[in-house]
């Protein structure tokens, strides 16, 4: 059954800020974001957290509002507002009733165009950020995803955590933050979404008004792809009860042809109940209470990985499991029952994080930011259902090659030797 037309339009002003939205009369709400296409990826070395401590400080009060004008500004009228920075991107989006899209986009667009910056503040908030990066190394699974990020990406930004370190964060001085912030808070890397009950023009009109006088920024410099980095790391932390680890191999970018078939294949691996990872290791063996895998695709790389929590005594069984469900589905192709499962899974996970005006508004701002083009849900559903067997089988072929393994471990490790050829592969 085919889908109706999204009613998407797009306009771009002078200064190279796009605006994109989508139409949807039904609902009485409008979800709208400010996105802009540098994250934590931007920044060197010495500034690494700098592009999320600038998030923060955007909340802490600007040249119209105080930070708790900000927030009573958005309560009085009932919206929902969330900020985040990712790898590549930072966000800041609104939920309100259709008519206060005015309210909200005002707000959004205060935070974004004028922060103070006010020396008290960043010191103030410099302490909030160290105590999110302690509160994170005591999550033992935000822990081994860091660590294996670090490793896996060492030497490039991508490989950076987006928090920043210790060490790092205390350096972040209000020149270094206005410096940045007047490099990557530009019009022409700004994308603004919006979705729900609203009329584009009237968007565009309050974009023009607030925007209209923003100068472009200097062009970025030009991104390297990073290097990926097999191997085995432990990190041994004796207070911990469980061994977390995550083995991962390289996959495929964002926007790449095949991500829909990647997507299927990781499904089959490790994106359910059904998979065979769950079916495998922690409904046969009970090795595992959670177990899964994941796909982190970027611009031009990306990260297929398997998470798994598990006693010192199952760690080494687990690993084996999970490198033989590797081989296994390299080896054969998958059943056209499993494939089928997964194809109706995708689609179904797809259609319904599209009921939403906030998950309609996201996806305006990574199909404009990565596509450049807009999809329409029936051809999002075509691709998916055009994905062969074969094409799974020459995917798994190529992501599972032998010595493209990293496997980070983590825990109380003594007397656990984590060895290479644990992965199948020698040293």
């Amino acid at each position: 059954m085919s889908q109706p037309a999204r009613d998407i339009e797009k306009a771009v002003l002078p200064n190279g800020l796009t605006i994109v939205t989508e139409r949807m009369p039904h609902v009485r709400s409008v979800s709208v974001g400010i996105w802009l296409g540098t994250g934590s990826r931007g920044e060197s070395p010495e500034r690494n957290g700098i592009a999320h401590f600038i998030e923060h400080m955007v909340f802490k009060g600007t040249e119209r509002r105080t930070a708790e004008q900000i927030a009573q500004t958005m309560d009085a009228v009932g919206g929902m507002m969330d900020a985040f920075t990712a790898k590549e991107m930072t966000s800041f989006n609104a939920k309100v009733l259709d008519e206060h899209l005015p309210v909200a986009f005002d707000v959004l667009s205060d935070l974004v165009l004028r922060p103070r910056f006010d020396d008290a503040d960043i010191a103030k908030e410099k302490q909030v950020v160290l105590e999110e990066i302690k509160m994170d190394e005591d999550n033992p699974e935000y822990l081994i995803h860091e660590l294996f990020t670090q490793k896996f990406w060492r030497g490039h930004p991508l490989g950076q955590p987006i928090l920043g370190t210790p060490e790092t964060v205390p350096q972040f001085s209000s020149a270094a933050l206005r410096e940045c912030f007047a490099s990557w808070y530009a019009p022409d890397n700004t994308v603004i979404t919006a979705a729900g009950n609203l009329e584009h023009a009237r968007l565009v009109d309050l974009a023009a008004r607030e925007f209209g006088g923003a100068s472009r920024g200097g062009s970025e410099s030009a991104r390297t792809p990073p290097k990926t980095h097999p191997g085995i790391e432990r990190r041994h932390k004796k207070e911990l009860e469980q061994v977390h680890l995550v083995i991962g191999v390289p996959s495929y970018p964002l926007a790449h042809e095949r991500r829909y078939a990647a997507s299927l294949l990781n499904i089959i691996l490790g994106g359910g109940m059904s998979s065979r990872l769950f079916q495998n290791i922690r409904e046969r063996q009970g090795l595992a209470y959670a177990i899964g895998s994941d796909l982190s695709p970027y611009t031009d790389a990306g990260l297929l990985s398997v998470y798994a929590g598990t006693s010192r005594e199952s760690a080494e069984q687990l690993i084996r499991s999970v490198i033989g469900e590797f081989r296994r589905i390299q080896a054969e192709a998958v059943s056209a029952e499993e494939l089928r499962r997964a194809k109706d899974h995708l689609k179904g996970s797809m259609m319904l994080s599209l009921e939403s005006t906030s998950a309609r508004m996201s996806n305006l701002a990574r199909q404009a930011m990565y596509f450049h083009k807009f999809l329409s849900l029936d051809e999002m559903l075509d691709s998916i259902e055009k994905v062969t067997r074969e094409e799974i089988l020459e995917i798994a072929r190529d992501f599972f090659a032998p010595g493209r393994f990293a496997l980070t471990v983590l825990g109380d490790l003594d007397g656990f030797q984590a060895t290479a050829d644990l992965l199948g592969w020698d040293d």
